[in-house]
């Protein structure tokens, strides 16, 4: 993608924190069971909750993008980061402005900042440190 937009970057980040939760749980390696399976029967079963679905694993190319994705945080502020991530992974406004104790509104501009410099970075260019964040943003929408 040779055009980056906030949009664009907020979508691919969305779907790095997607194939993450659903990479299968990582397995302690050296720890096995050598006894056999055990038998279930339809009356063993009665009465039991079901097993909770999953989704697939995600395929070779969305694990690649997403390996491609989360180097991107690294060009951010810690704590712009982790703003960043949090709303990619979906969590709510609330839980974010509570975690890092801002306001609403805050945590938008940061989230929008972060958003930006990744898009910038993206494109080939380098915000500039004595520009405030507001010139990013917009720089950035445009």
């Amino acid at each position: 993608m040779s055009d980056w937009t906030r949009d664009a970057v907020r979508e691919r980040l969305e779907e790095a924190a997607a194939v993450l939760r659903r990479l299968p749980d990582p397995r302690r390696q050296g720890y096995f069971n050598t006894w056999p399976r055990m038998l279930v029967e339809f009356g063993d079963l009665v009465g039991q909750e079901p097993a909770p679905t999953r989704l697939p694993p995600p395929s070779p190319q969305a694990i690649s993008r997403m390996e491609a994705a989360l180097p991107w945080l690294q060009w951010l502020e810690p704590e712009d980061a982790k703003l960043v991530w949090m709303r990619a992974e979906g969590a709510q406004w609330k839980a974010v402005c509570w975690r890092f104790g801002i306001s609403r509104s805050t945590a938008s501009r940061r989230y929008d900042y972060g958003l930006s410099v990744i898009a910038w970075r993206l494109n080939g260019r380098q915000p500039h440190l004595r520009r405030g964040r507001g010139f990013v943003v917009r720089k950035a929408m445009t």
